[in-house]
């Protein structure tokens, strides 16, 4: 076994978990680090999509008497946990859609660090944008998100597919622009990123599984175990950081470092 490749997955492991629930793009830090480390995951980026599910099952274990929660609410008529289930389910229904007409194209076109580090400097101007006009929040809890709400958060969840936007970023503040706390649209991106990143995962594994082979299998569970780990530990300190702060320092880190992509390349 490669042990160079190892430590490389290990790595990337670490960036993913850092950066999968921060508003700076996981996929783009992926395809950034994994061109300057000459890590080749294949053209299918398995690799990629298949460690951020250990990023995902993070949360899964940080939220789990939530879940629990609003299954259990769900078997007893509990219409808190419906409103909240129904908002999950449209705001994720977009990118369905988009993902399966629009997926191959959009990774053969955008998956290069040029495509990102555009995506960076934009995604932070719209971040400045937003923060520089704050609205008083209508919503304070995700049982309270109606469905109006939800759809706008599910489209701009698309925009995420291209990398370097952020997934999370783009959730996050398009809840805050349809008029979600700070703290709620936040913790809505952490439930809307379950369904999103099992279904890519799995419809990827699907696709692609063919061309995995037992090579990349170690250096792929190395990924999956570290992302997770890291994972575990940013969330909690992002829910504290948004607790106190703003996404400013995260949106003039991403007009720096795609600044500094475009520059030296």
């Amino acid at each position: 076994m490669d042990v160079m490749y190892l430590f490389k997955a290990l790595l990337l492991g670490i960036v993913e978990g850092m950066t999968e629930f921060l508003p700076v793009s996981s996929t783009g830090h992926l395809i950034l680090f994994g061109d300057w480390l000459s890590f080749d995951s294949g053209s299918d980026k398995v690799f990629e999509v298949v460690i951020q599910l250990g990023s995902i099952l993070a949360v899964c274990w940080l939220y789990r008497e939530k879940i629990l929660r609003v299954l259990g609410g769900l078997m007893s008529g509990d219409a808190g946990a419906r409103r909240f289930s129904l908002a999950v389910i449209l705001a994720f229904f977009p990118s369905v859609v988009v993902g399966l007409a629009f997926g191959s194209k959009i990774k053969a076109l955008f998956f290069n660090p040029t495509s990102v580090a555009i995506a960076l400097i934009v995604g932070g101007l719209v971040i400045l944008a937003v923060e520089a006009r704050p609205r008083a929040p209508r919503v304070n809890d995700t049982e309270r998100i109606g469905w109006r709400q939800a759809l706008g958060i599910g489209a701009a969840q698309c925009l995420a597919m291209i990398p370097g936007t952020s997934r999370s970023g783009a959730t996050i503040i398009g809840g805050m622009i349809g008029g979600l706390s700070r703290q709620t649209a936040t913790e809505f991106s952490f439930f809307l990123a379950i369904p999103t990143m099992f279904g890519a995962t799995f419809y990827d594994l699907l696709k692609h599984h063919d061309k995995i082979d037992a090579s990349q299998m170690g250096g792929i569970a190395v990924g999956f175990v570290v992302a997770f780990l890291s994972a575990l530990l940013v969330v909690k300190l992002l829910v504290r950081f948004i607790a106190r702060h703003t996404f400013r320092g995260f949106a003039w880190y991403r007009i720096a470092l795609g600044a500094a992509i475009l520059l030296l390349r």
